[in-house]
């Protein structure tokens, strides 16, 4: 299994699950509410991933949503996204997450924090990842909000020859 995997894996993972925690610094430029509704995204995301929902997960992104794993090339709309992730044969086996920050102002907001991650692919021997994300959100006009981007990248080394692992 490829770093790339690992580390697309962690990110969804800590997006997902960091609604439960703090929201850190910086929310002034949105009203409660909008950083509840964020949060519960992020709830709903955590739910998903845990029941291996990829759609379920996706769906909480908009229709031109992008994931941009490290070392890879850019994921675009649900549909790859949902394939891309279902090709890892992620399976995880503890997940530590702490959210840094939701800001934003008007209908767009970002939220970023770190992840430290247990898990395996298809059946491989587990292994642990520690990185850090971002993830951009857009409120909808039904007042809701949405995944519009994901950026995320480990914190381990490459390699000496910079292959994968």
């Amino acid at each position: 299994m490829t770093a790339r995997f690992a580390t697309f894996a962690a990110l969804a993972l800590a997006l997902a699950t960091a609604a439960c925690q703090p929201p850190g610094q910086g929310t002034a430029g949105l009203s409660e509410e909008d950083v509840a509704a964020i949060r519960a995204v992020m709830q709903a995301g955590a739910a998903a991933e845990e029941a291996g929902d990829w759609a379920a997960l996706v769906a909480l992104g908009t229709e031109d949503f992008v994931w941009m794993p490290p070392n890879d090339r850019i994921i675009e709309g649900r549909a790859a996204i949902v394939a891309y992730a279902e090709d890892s044969g992620l399976q995880i086996q503890k997940s530590t997450v702490a959210a840094t920050e939701i800001d934003g102002r008007g209908d767009l907001a970002y939220f970023r924090g770190t992840y430290e991650l247990t898990m395996s692919f298809g059946g491989a021997e587990p292994f642990t990842d520690v990185g850090k994300w971002v993830a951009i959100l857009r409120k909808q006009p039904d007042g809701s909000w949405l995944y519009s981007a994901w950026i995320w990248n480990s914190d381990q080394p490459l390699s000496e020859a910079g292959s994968e692992t």
